[in-house]
């Protein structure tokens, strides 16, 4: 009879051993290199079919309503039909966030300045999570499997900055920082809500009345305008302050090159 450490060491491995599993099936369903279904009845739905069907619905009611239950109906199926497609949820939401970011940004009619490509690509990537605000979700940071469409967007980003002799390092924290920003503003857009807003300005106008001496310095920046409609284009501001620290960096690299 084996002993209870071993019984423990065995069930740790079968878990590790199941998330391996995992994936490899994540992997190979977003690459396209899953096992052919030779078994069964011909095929009548595709991974990416079924994706699709998910994207709208999730378009529709957000994340939280993609089930493969609901999936399934939505293409006439049962869920377990799903199932000879897709392993399951997880694996579905990452076919889903590759499916809309097949199309990789073209910058190829962007000027060739490194700063106009970013820029191009920060207001594109912005683009797509307005029209998928569920993508925030869906690319939370953590270990996903990444298909060949999001790899394509984060390429496309360091391929801007090739040609800025920065290091691989730097251009990668660089596209980070980007991707940053523009995630920060989906996620303002995302949760705006005029009637609210206004309710909160409202009562927090009148707490500051009442203790505006506890916050002096947010006091006189609202007193100010800072939290007054403006033109200023936040997208456009933020990734002028970030590609102006950025422009810092590769005239220090080439000054160093160069003595």
């Amino acid at each position: 009879m084996p002993s209870a450490h071993s019984s423990i060491v065995a069930a740790v491995g079968a878990i590790r051993s199941e998330k391996a599993r995992d994936l490899h099936a994540g992997v190979a369903l977003l690459w396209g290199e899953q096992d052919q279904l030779t078994r069964g009845p011909k095929p009548t739905l595709s991974p990416r079919r079924i994706a699709g069907a998910a994207v709208a619905l999730a378009d529709a009611e957000g994340l939280d309503a993609v089930s493969m239950t609901r999936v399934g109906t939505e293409l006439g199926v049962s869920a377990m039909a799903l199932y000879r497609y897709v392993p399951g949820k997880a694996e579905l939401v990452e076919l889903m966030v590759d499916v809309v970011l097949a199309e990789r940004p073209d910058l190829t009619t962007v000027e060739q300045a490194w700063r106009a490509g970013l820029a191009e690509w920060a207001r594109r990537s912005l683009a797509v999570y307005q029209a998928h605000p569920w993508l925030l979700a869906a690319t939370a940071m953590r270990r996903q499997a990444m298909g060949p469409g999001q790899l394509s967007w984060l390429d496309a980003a360091l391929g801007a900055l090739e040609t800025t002799g920065l290091t691989a390092a730097e251009r990668h924290q660089v596209s980070l920082l980007i991707v940053g920003l523009v995630r920060n503003l989906a996620q303002q857009l995302a949760d705006f809500d005029e009637e609210h807003d206004r309710e909160w300005g409202r009562l927090t106008g009148e707490l500051l009345d009442r203790h505006a001496d506890r916050f002096p310095a947010l006091t006189a920046a609202i007193t100010q305008g800072a939290f007054e409609p403006t033109a200023l284009d936040p997208l456009d501001f933020g990734l002028t302050r970030i590609l102006d620290g950025v422009q810092v960096l590769i005239d220090r690299r080439a000054q160093g090159s160069s003595s």
